[in-house]
This record gives structure tokens, sequence and C-alpha cells, in this order.
């Protein structure tokens, strides 16, 4: 019995590894996906796609074309949230893994506006859509597998900090992604560069999915999902029974998403078109802001596995305010120090709310409607929060002249993100597997 007991033991854990490795690199590879439209519409995309309009327009287009995505997430996420509610978890990571990956490779087969005229940045739209549904569905379908799999193997106190390997997912895509494109552009010439060389990381993501979808064919299915029996309308479910919750979500999401982007994406496009600054030195900020998120979401993560999930991430909001008021003051200094300084800063203040942030949000939903939930709410957020976060900030500085605009811009919605953290309830001792509708809180064993 006790070779048995042990025997089981053995298996869990091990099916619990692979379940944290495939969420990281599966979603490491969708978010090198999208990340890399993000900067190569910064630094690339005006000049291949909207090459007839002048800088301001053409940087304008491009971030236009990059949120097209935000407004394909929701779909995605409606989509593979009732496929990962009904059919499971499992195979709807292995389709929003090929459907992400499929997108970007096309997009490295795009011919330019030179080539084939105004058709060049519609197709490149209509694949940035293609993008969006297959990351719209990834998150929830990520971060559920590995809570549920946590709370199977009697690993529920420390459910944060192993849902977190999703998160990490994000810094690692974009680190590779940005590091992917700084050597492009570092080996090569500004000609060949903007010719053909921002291809190559977008041709790579083919070995990438090869590489992902073998590890996601070799996980198990979540148990406590095969132990429910499904809904047909799991999203109905959820808008009809627990709006509250969505609209928690939501507002918990749009810092996240702003302070990131703002950052990630728009601070590279004004470094370079606004300031004149050389191109690399806000995507070596990226990199280095990228390399401390790897460290500081999961501690993020494991403090709110023992000081719960609330105070955390109302501790990153507040972060991620003042990261926002210091940040852009650096950046005014022109300096190579600074710009490295002040991406770094905001990068490091919105890993601190989004350590925690898949436990927290996956908690607040039963395993009947976990995925539909979590992604709904999640991708919703990503329309009103990370879309228009580039294109807000970039209006605001064209209409005011400063920065200072898009500080208050991020300031006001991490007031918003903590006063919704402070309405959810406290989930840290919530038993997935509770019998209701709702997740009841029980105690954890193990937990102080």
């Amino acid at each position: 019995m006790a070779d048995t007991v042990s025997t089981t033991g053995n298996a869990d854990r091990t099916g619990l590894r692979r379940v944290l490795l495939s969420s990281f690199a599966g979603t490491s590879i969708e978010w090198y996906d999208f990340f890399l439209f993000g900067s190569a519409a910064a630094l690339v995309f005006p000049h291949v796609f909207f090459p007839e309009s002048d800088p301001a327009t053409g940087t304008l287009l491009s971030f236009a074309t990059y949120a097209v995505a935000f407004l394909a997430r929701p779909l995605g996420g409606v989509v593979f949230g009732r496929m990962g509610d009904t059919v499971g978890r499992k195979q709807a990571l292995i389709a929003t893994l090929f459907l992400a990956g499929a997108g970007t490779f096309l997009m490295g087969c795009l011919p330019s506006y030179d080539t084939i005229g105004v058709s060049a940045p519609v197709l490149l739209v209509v694949l940035r859509l293609v993008q969006g549904l297959g990351l719209g569905g990834e998150w929830a379908g990520a971060v559920t597998l590995s809570a549920e799999h946590a709370e199977a193997g009697g690993r529920q106190a420390r459910r944060g900090v192993l849902t977190s390997w999703t998160q990490l997912g994000v810094p690692a895509g974009n680190l590779i992604a940005v590091g992917a494109l700084t050597a492009a552009s570092s080996l090569l010439s500004d000609e060949a560069f903007l010719s053909w060389g921002w291809r190559l990381p977008f041709l790579a993501s083919a070995v990438l999915v090869g590489a992902g979808w073998w590890m996601r064919i070799r996980v198990e299915e979540s148990p406590l999902f095969e132990a429910t029996r499904p809904i047909r309308a799991p999203l109905r479910e959820v808008l009809t029974h627990h709006w509250r919750e969505v609209l928690l979500t939501v507002g918990m999401r749009i810092a996240s998403d702003v302070s990131y982007y703002v950052f990630a994406v728009f601070a590279l496009s004004y470094l370079s078109g606004t300031m004149g600054l050389p191109r690399n030195w806000g995507l070596w900020g990226v990199i280095a802001g990228s390399v401390l998120q790897l460290a500081l979401i999961p501690a993020a993560a494991a403090a709110s596995d023992t000081y719960g999930r609330r105070p955390v991430y109302i501790a990153g909001a507040v972060a991620v305010a003042v990261a926002a008021v210091v940040a852009w003051p650096m950046i005014a200094t022109g300096t190579l120090t600074g710009v490295i300084g002040a991406i770094t800063i905001g990068l490091a203040a919105q890993a601190v709310m989004y350590g925690p942030m898949a436990a927290f949000i996956t908690e607040l939903y039963s395993t009947r409607l976990r995925c539909s939930g979590s992604s709904f709410g999640y991708q919703v957020a990503g329309i009103v929060g990370g879309a228009p976060a580039p294109l807000v900030a970039t209006l605001l500085v064209d209409r005011f002249h400063t920065t200072t605009a898009v500080s208050v811009y991020v300031v006001l919605t991490a007031v918003l993100a903590a006063a919704s953290a402070y309405l959810a309830r406290e989930t840290r001792w919530t038993r997935l597997s509770g019998p209701h509708s709702c997740p009841v809180p029980a105690p954890v064993e193990g937990s102080k």
C-alpha cells in the first residue's frame, strides 16, 4: 500500500511539473508571437506597410493595426473558453498554439506595401486578427490547467506561485521577441533589416510552435475537469450569475495592460520617433525589464500565498502608479541609463501586480465556468486597457506635448485596479473543487 501511495504521489508531481513547463513554454511562444508584432509595429511596420504616410501618421496606423488583435481576443476567449469548459483544457490549448503561430509565420511571408500596395496592410490586419483569436484562449486555459493540477496534487497552499509559471510566459515571450529583433537590427544594416531582416523572427515561430505542440500533447487533462459534468453554455451562466466577478476581473486587469504596453510598446516609438534616440536603447530597456520580471513575478505570487491575493495585488497597483510618475522624467534625461532604468522600473512595478493575478482571477470562478469566466473578463479588459494604450499615449503626447498626461493616464488605471482588488473577495483559501456554483473558502492544509 505504501508503494502504491508513493508511486501515485510521484506520478502526480511529474504530471504537475509537466503541466507547469508546458504552460510556461506554450504561453511564452504565443506571447513571443504577440509581442513580436508590437515591437515591429513601433520600429518596422510604419516603413514597410505605411510608407506613404508621414512618420507620425504611419506610427498611429501601425499602432491601430497592433490594437486590432485586442478586438479579436475576447472572441477567442469566448470560443476557446467554452472549448476548455466543454471539451477540455488540453485540446483548447493545442488549438490556440497553432492558431497564433500560423498568424505569426504568415506575417513573415507577407509582401510589403511597395510590392502589393494596400493589400499588404489589409492582410496584415487579417493575420493580426488570427493572432488575437489564438492568444484570446491561451491565458485562461493555461492558468486553469495549472491551478487545477496543483489542487489535485495537494499543492493548494502554493497555488499562487505555481500558476505564476503561466505569467512568466509574458516576459519570457517578450524577451525572446525583443531579443530576436535586437539581434537582427544590430547585425544587419538599416536597409537590410527593413527589407528582409525583420522577417526572420516571424518565420522562426514555426519552430517554436512545433516544440510547444510536442510538450502539450504529453500533458494530462485536468482531474477536476474530468470529475465535473460540463454545461452547454458556460459563458451565459457566467454573465447571468457572476457578472460581478467579471467586472472586478476587468477592473483589476486594465492597469496591468496599460502600464505594460505603455512601457513595452509606446516607449519604443516615443524614444526613437519623438526624442530621436537610438532604436536599440528602448529595446535594451525592455530586455532588462523583462529579465527582472522573471524574478519578481514568482516572488509576488509567493507573497500572495502567504499574505493573501488582495494586499499583494493592491501593492502592485500602488507600485504601478509610482512608476508612472518617476519613469518619464528619467526618460526625459535622454541618457541610456535613464531610458533603461525608466523602462525597467515600469515593467518591474507591473510584475508585482501580474504575479498573483493568475491565481486571483481563476479562484473567483467554479470548475464548470473557470475557463469561460476568467478568459472573458481577462480579454475584455484588453480591449479597454492594452489595445488602445499605445495609441492613447501617442495622442496624449501629441495633444498636450508632455508625457505628464501619460503618467496621469496610467495612475488613473492603477486606482481602478486597487479599488477592484479591494472589492473582490480574498481567494487564497478557496478550494477549487468545492461543490457549489462558486468556490467556497476552506482551510488549506499546511497554510498558516
